[in-house]
């Protein structure tokens, strides 16, 4: 089953909807009203959506590693620093996950993109 992506506020549309005109399901915390929500709370909302969080916001790769350290549950994030990649590199990476792995292998995981 194809994994399914929740994006961060920090995340340039371009980079949603080029994934969108590839066939990925793709959820962005503004469209799930989820905004204003803190960093805890939306890792908590992808995890109950069943989707892995995309962000460029390095709270959250630490929050992440919080919780490794602690044993808190979530679904999986994928960080991208927003000088660490191009948009195309992103959407090549986000793509390639979202085909080729499934949910269950991003349990608790982090994972700092591009490849």
């Amino acid at each position: 089953m194809a994994v399914r992506l929740y994006m961060d506020v920090h995340v340039p549309r371009a980079i949603t909807d080029q994934l969108r005109r590839r066939g990925v399901d793709v959820l962005t915390a503004i469209e799930d009203g989820a905004g204003e929500l803190n960093d805890a709370e939306v890792l908590a909302r992808a995890r109950s959506l069943g989707r892995v969080t995309f962000t460029q916001d390095v709270r959250f790769k630490a929050l992440a590693h919080r919780y490794q350290r602690e044993g808190v549950p979530f679904s999986g994030l994928l960080f991208g620093p927003q000088l660490g990649g191009t948009i195309g590199q992103y959407v090549r990476d986000l793509h390639l996950i979202a085909e080729a792995s499934d949910l269950e292998e991003w349990s608790n995981a982090v994972e700092q993109l591009p490849f």
